[in-house]
């Protein structure tokens, strides 16, 4: 019995760090933002409790504009970099002259310093002297110079090309050691029995891959919803509201307008959204997990 109590003590004191850094770093934050979103805290005002006010002024408002709109952008962007990465994935997979050169160029947007590549973008999209309007003018697509930025529907696509190009290659490279890891003796298998390239991509390709594609979907989910360098940097949100996405009306309201109990109240729902899938992310790998077992 002392040796058994013994153990669950040094146990505890081994995950004390752990606790401790939780305790501080997340649980206290979390806390204190759920606590903050029911105030009407502000750089100008003095500090009352307002109940659900803030919560309602969200949804009477324009934010579920916002809400639709993140949505939306997320879903565009983690599929089209899951659709190209893992093609990519495929063709860095393939047996073929120069491979090993091929995975080093998927390297550079993810290397070079975000920052750095969303400001590229931005000269790329500019009308005026960007690479993109001048291209299309030179082959005759446009009359004038495209300012890709200025317009809502132009510049919504703009930021999640730039999203997609920042995300495809960790797609890529976590495709291909997915795809690596499978085992060689079930394509010879296949391959002796005549299958052919389709038929082994199909029947054991994507099957294997499918635990590995709904981790990729769901860390790329949750990095894309988070997003706000991209669109802060390219647009603030801009023209007219059209690329503002939830991380951005929180961080003008809360940072820039100074209205801390408001921005509390939307970072409490984005929190929300994001443990909805998480929690739809453990249930799949649940089912998948309990469907290899059987």
């Amino acid at each position: 019995m002392g040796v058994r109590r013994s153990t669950v003590i040094f146990a505890w004191i081994l995950l004390l760090p752990a606790v401790l850094y939780v305790t501080v770093i997340v649980a206290y934050p979390l806390v204190d933002t759920f606590v903050l979103s029911f105030t009407n805290a502000s750089l100008k005002k003095t500090t009352n409790w307002v109940g659900t006010a803030n919560y309602e002024k969200i949804f009477n408002g324009t934010f579920a504009e916002v809400i639709v709109r993140t949505f939306v952008w997320t879903t565009f962007s983690v599929a089209i970099k899951m659709i190209i990465g893992t093609f990519g994935a495929l063709m860095l997979n393939a047996a073929v002259p120069g491979r090993a050169l091929f995975r080093v160029l998927t390297m550079p947007p993810w290397i070079v310093p975000m920052a750095i590549g969303i400001f590229m973008w931005g000269w790329m999209y500019n009308g005026q002297f960007g690479m993109i309007s001048g291209m299309l003018q030179n082959w005759g697509l446009v009359d004038g110079p495209v300012a890709f930025l200025a317009h809502g529907s132009t510049a919504f696509w703009a930021t999640i090309i730039t999203d997609v190009w920042i995300g495809v290659p960790m797609v890529t490279l976590y495709m291909l050691a997915s795809m690596q890891a499978i085992p060689q003796d079930l394509y010879e298998a296949a391959w002796t029995d005549g299958a052919g390239r389709f038929y082994r991509f199909r029947r054991i390709t994507l099957p294997l891959l499918v635990p590995a594609m709904i981790t990729m979907s769901m860390l790329s989910l949750i990095a894309t919803f988070n997003s706000f360098d991209i669109i802060w940097i390219l647009t603030q949100g801009g023209p007219n509201g059209d690329t503002t996405t939830m991380i951005i009306d929180t961080y003008r309201t809360a940072i820039g307008s100074k209205k801390y109990g408001e921005g509390a109240a939307r970072a409490v729902l984005i929190c929300i959204f994001l443990s909805i899938f998480c929690v739809a992310y453990f249930r799949v790998t649940h089912r998948l997990a309990s469907g290899e077992h059987r």
